[in-house]
Formats: structure tokens, sequence, C-alpha cells
């Protein structure tokens, strides 16, 4: 029999500006696109800050949601470089 290793799930705080924060509340935004300077694992729990950038203040609000999936792009070259210059990436979300 294997044994598995699980690590045990962090939380993980950050900020949202306010119309992302919404979408995520509507049910509407599915991910979060990060740079990867934090360990992210899926079982994590982030806990989604609301930030109001004019007023560089928490607005009190705030949602927790629990990692999935993390996919990170460091050392992936999918794309020339001058392409992703060009257009930027995408990040698409979907449901069942």
């Amino acid at each position: 029999m294997k044994t598995i290793n699980i690590l045990p799930s962090a939380k993980i705080e950050k900020k949202v500006w306010p119309e992302y924060f919404q979408a995520i509340v509507d049910g509407k935004k599915t991910y979060e696109l990060r740079l990867a300077d934090f360990e992210c694992n899926p079982g994590d729990v982030l806990v989604l800050r609301e930030w109001d950038p004019q007023t560089k203040e928490y607005t009190g609000r705030e949602i927790e949601k629990t990692v999935t999936y993390v996919g990170k792009t460091k050392g992936i070259s999918f794309w020339p470089q001058e392409d992703v210059d060009k257009y930027g990436y995408q990040i698409i979300s979907f449901g069942g």
C-alpha cells in the first residue's frame, strides 16, 4: 500500500479590487491571475479581501475560496515571445 503525504492547507490573504471582488461574489469570476511570488496549492484557502485602490483601504468585505487547481507558466514556452509581447495572455474559465 502506498503512503500519500498530504500537506496541510494554508490560508492565503490577497487584495482584490472592487470590480473583481464583486464578480467573484456574483459567481461570474471563478479564477485568479496572480504573480507566482507565493506558494499556493490545491486545498489551500484564498482569503480575498476587497481593496479600494483609490482610497488605499480595505472595504471590510472578504470571501474565502478553496483552491482546486494551480497552473504555473514559468519555464513554459508554448508560444514565441514575440507573440506573447504582441497579444499577451488571456485566462479562460469554464464550468462543467
